[in-house]
């Protein structure tokens, strides 16, 4: 099939599949939509639907096509049954978004690895170029969620992996490991490959005016944003707190621990069996207005993510929103989570739990060097890793794609 060209003046259509979060809530991915629609692209998104979303809504000028999410489980016949659910939902939405015309390019974002079937049939029927948005290691994702062996299951996600980059024309991952995983365990010709962080809005992201009765009646809060899964680390930072209050006697410091995931549950249980349901706060899944306020207020932000296949490789969204508050990180020492922060972060031996809390309280007692690590994370935010930064590798990736020159590219609004 040959590939499809926009003619000049027509807005090429880009379509992108999201399993993990809804949109807008995924923010990588609404701040992909939004550089493409500013350059003129027609944007349509399939993802599962979020809280207070319907089946259709266009927003800032990208349609979102959403089927209900359908969760049953943790297990791994839970994720089979959830995956199959999603690939015959989003393969329905997208047949009914072909109705308006083919699609330039697909993108598929991961985790899970499914969708090249869709990317194959597009291509065989319209054309359609596929971009595969490189976000985890799902063989490394399985190993170090449920510590498994390297049999069957573990083959046969690096099989659909494998199935992944094969039919990807172009491979956008999120840093220079996963480049690297592309290019050596996925085959991709080195210049297939782009990296595009997931860099933080700075202009969104910034530090407010604190409000100090977050801080629950103590002296310092610390706060923790994210997802709370087994592979996440929150466990650890929960026992880093209980070393804090309970072996340390420190009374002067609040934990408000943002984000939910499956082992939410659990870690309110084991919070409430060590005593600390007066000094750790866990909202779950908050407004983005309480995120701003907590990391306005908060002296400390944690990266308990310890050392496992996927975390050594993988940057944390979490680690650059910190810094683009200003805030200190905590961090055990990752490979990547070095290359994000640099000097914004004080590491620890990985999975020290002791280690972590009295390089917590250290920090806490020392308010100069929490400001001067403050600086330089929201320095290193406005200057490399802001989305600014990153869009225009992004964008560059879908114009080569679809033959897109300054001369046939067409105005953002045309056609809005």
């Amino acid at each position: 099939m040959t590939h499809r060209t926009p003619t000049p003046g027509q807005r090429p259509r880009v379509a992108i599949i999201v399993q993990n979060l809804p949109v807008p809530f995924d923010r990588r991915v609404w701040l992909e939509c939004r550089s493409l629609v500013d350059r003129g692209y027609d944007v349509t998104v399939v993802c599962p639907q979020g809280e207070g979303t319907g089946p259709s809504q266009v927003v800032d000028g990208v349609r979102i096509l959403a089927y209900p999410a359908y969760a049953p489980g943790g297990s791994a016949l839970g994720y089979l049954v959830e995956y199959a659910w999603s690939f015959l939902s989003t393969a329905r939405l997208l047949r009914t978004a072909r109705r308006d015309g083919p699609f330039d390019a697909l993108q598929a974002c991961n985790p899970p690895d499914i969708f090249w079937p869709i990317a194959r049939w597009l291509r065989r029927r319209d054309g359609t170029r596929f971009v595969f948005d490189h976000h985890d290691l799902c063989p490394e994702l399985y190993l170090s969620r449920f510590e498994g062996t390297r049999g069957a299951q573990y083959k046969g996600l690096l099989l659909l992996e494998r199935e992944t980059f094969r039919a990807a024309d172009r491979v956008t991952s999120t840093n220079e490991s996963y480049a690297a995983i592309a290019s050596s365990r996925g085959g991709k010709p080195p210049e297939h490959v782009s990296v595009v962080r997931t860099g933080p809005d700075p202009d969104r992201l910034r530090r407010h005016e604190p409000v100090p009765d977050l801080r629950r009646g103590r002296r310092h809060l610390v706060a923790y944003l994210g997802v709370m899964g087994p592979q996440d680390g929150v466990d650890l930072a929960l026992a880093a707190a209980d070393v804090v209050v309970n072996r340390m006697g420190r009374d002067d410091v609040a934990f408000t621990f943002m984000g939910s995931g499956d082992s939410y549950d659990e870690l309110v249980r084991r919070r409430d069996e060590l005593g600390l349901a007066d000094a750790v706060h866990l909202p779950g899944r908050v407004p983005d207005d309480f995120v701003r306020d907590v990391l306005s207020t908060a002296d400390v932000g944690l990266c308990p993510d310890p050392l496992n296949p996927l975390n050594d490789v993988s940057t944390m969204n979490k680690t650059m929103e910190y810094m683009a508050f200003g805030l200190p990180v905590v961090a055990f020492d990752l490979r990547e989570t070095r290359v994000s922060a640099a000097g914004a972060a004080h590491y620890v031996r990985p999975n020290d739990v002791d280690e972590y809390a009295r390089a917590l309280t250290s920090l806490l007692d020392d308010p100069a060097r929490r400001s001067e690590m403050g600086r330089q994370g929201r320095e290193r935010v406005e200057r490399h890793l802001a989305w600014e930064h990153q869009q225009e590798g992004y964008v560059r990736v879908f114009d080569e794609l679809v033959g897109r020159t300054a001369d046939t590219a067409p105005l953002a609004d045309a056609g809005a």
